[in-house]
């Protein structure tokens, strides 16, 4: 009996299989983002016990909002949030940098987000050091120190230098690092590789340019080189560590204008990934560097200078093979915003039904995660309504599948007004999806309306079980987001 049971499952999992539900899986991922303490921690210097509840509660308020990844800032200013032998603990932790808390805030995130069955994507910034060089931050300790060759100044910004060999060969050593030491799922960086142009200001590589010109002749094309070589070691360094974890990119929302390009995009934006940010997006999705690419529309649909509709199409037509996810600004929502747009949550409402008829798109990241605290119910409602059932993230195309065996001795007690469902983590098992169906009526796995809940625990409290009136099923993921075959409690 126990074998046909599971025989009636395998069948009824197909439906998942071969679904078609994009509901199913859809990246709903929020940027936590630490420079300047935008959303963690508040502020710097508070206690251990604080810095935890805030973080905590911005799970809490993300989960019930039914998002299902954190993209968690952790090396904004080449410091870290996280253990390093590399570079000194954030200043905007504590308040000094070099002093770490009395806990490791990147496994805390990994613990705290798994448990509420979140993936946790890490964001580093490869160049900035320092926001504001006329204040004295740096650890003594700091790199700057001991090799100030490898860094410049542009504005009041210190940056390393992209130009060098030795650059590129620390930056990758520090992601190996952290693949090595970290449960994560993707490595992520933004726009913010050569930075964004100063008026009258030439950026201070000549002398790099002349001590490692390598074939170039022209400087921007010698540029664009560089950050071409720095994606590539990256890649190589977390192919080298962990083949499971992904490499995504979310970059500035225009590639090139079409009046630059004839494959750009239909806009006339002032700057521009290959022209001034020396970011060749498209050559890393073509050349398999990247896993994803998510650019930052933080334009209104409408917009004449950069039409979200537009660029969304174009990024989704753009993608070679890499997985694609817009960036939408929910900062800008503000009952005061110059934008008529941006004065209620209904044009990121109306983004996200946009990008779901379009299926070469696989979901959304929010710019950042403490507008879901911020904004309060105004945000929250228009959200809920558009992520009304618990959605798994997508997997990979370029990433290989690790295949997961279901769990085993799953089980189920009654406890009072509570049941609690118990299992044990088969081979390859990160996280586990719970289903809840009527009573003998196992029907669509496919459904997301039947996703009960996600954790990492082995473990789950359900009030008011009614198991009764309803039968539990459960399923694994592995790190590549791979789904087992379902069991039945």
């Amino acid at each position: 009996m126990k074998s046909l049971k599971i025989l009636i499952l395998m069948l009824l999992f197909q439906n998942y299989v071969f679904s078609q539900q994009p509901a199913k899986r859809e990246m709903r991922a929020a940027w936590i983002s630490t420079v300047d303490n935008i959303d963690w921690p508040s502020k710097p210097g508070l206690s251990d016990k604080e810095m935890k509840t805030e973080m905590i509660t911005l799970l809490d308020n993300l989960r019930s909002n039914n998002l299902n990844t954190v993209v968690f800032q952790i090396r904004p200013t080449a410091d870290a949030y996280y253990k390093s032998t590399k570079e000194p603990a954030s200043y905007w932790i504590t308040g000094t940098q070099g002093v770490a808390p009395g806990f490791d805030p990147l496994q805390l995130m990994i613990d705290e987000a798994g448990k509420r069955g979140m993936s946790v994507h890490v964001w580093l910034n490869p160049y900035r050091v320092q926001k504001d060089t006329t204040k004295e931050v740096l650890a003594k300790n700091h790199l700057y120190f001991k090799k100030p060759e490898l860094f410049l100044t542009y504005g009041k910004m210190r940056y390393f230098n992209p130009g060098y060999k030795e650059t590129r060969d620390f930056v990758a050593s520090v992601v190996g690092e952290i693949v090595r030491n970290y449960d994560i799922q993707a490595i992520h960086m933004d726009d913010y590789f050569y930075p964004y142009k100063i008026p009258g200001q030439e950026f201070p590589d000549q002398a790099a340019f002349a001590k490692e010109p390598r074939q170039f002749k022209d400087k921007d094309d010698w540029r664009r080189d560089n950050v071409d070589l720095i994606i590539k070691q990256i890649r190589d360094t977390i192919i080298a560590n962990k083949p499971g974890v992904e490499f995504g990119i979310s970059p500035f929302g225009v590639w090139r204008n079409i009046a630059k390009d004839s494959d750009g995009s239909n806009t006339v934006a002032g700057a521009t990934n290959y022209d001034d940010l020396y970011a060749n997006i498209l050559k890393w999705q073509k050349e398999n560097w990247i896993d994803y690419v998510t650019p930052q529309l933080y334009w209104h649909i409408g917009f004449d200078r950069a039409n979200f509709e537009v660029l969304a199409k174009w990024w989704a037509t753009h993608k070679f093979g890499a997985n694609v996810y817009i960036g939408h600004g929910d900062y800008k929502i503000s009952t005061t915003a110059k934008e008529v747009e941006w004065r209620s949550p209904e044009q990121i409402v109306k983004q996200i039904e946009m990008i779901r008829t379009m299926p070469l798109i696989d979901g959304s990241m929010h710019f950042t995660a403490s507008n879901f605290l911020k904004k309060g119910d105004t945000l929250r409602n228009a959200i809920i309504q558009k992520y009304k059932y618990i959605a798994l993230t997508p997997e990979a195309n370029r990433i290989t599948r690790i295949k997961p065996q279901p769990p085993t001795n799953a089980s189920m007690v009654e406890k009072g007004d509570k049941g609690v469902l118990t299992w044990k983590a088969g081979a390859n098992n990160q996280k586990f999806v719970i289903y809840r169906f009527p009573k003998g009526k196992i029907t669509d796995f496919s459904n997301p309306e039947n996703i009960y809940y996600v954790t990492t625990a082995k473990k789950l409290e359900v009030p008011n079980p009614n198991f009764k009136k309803y039968t539990y099923a459960i399923t694994a993921l592995s790190t590549t987001q791979t789904e087992s075959i379902p069991i039945e409690f």
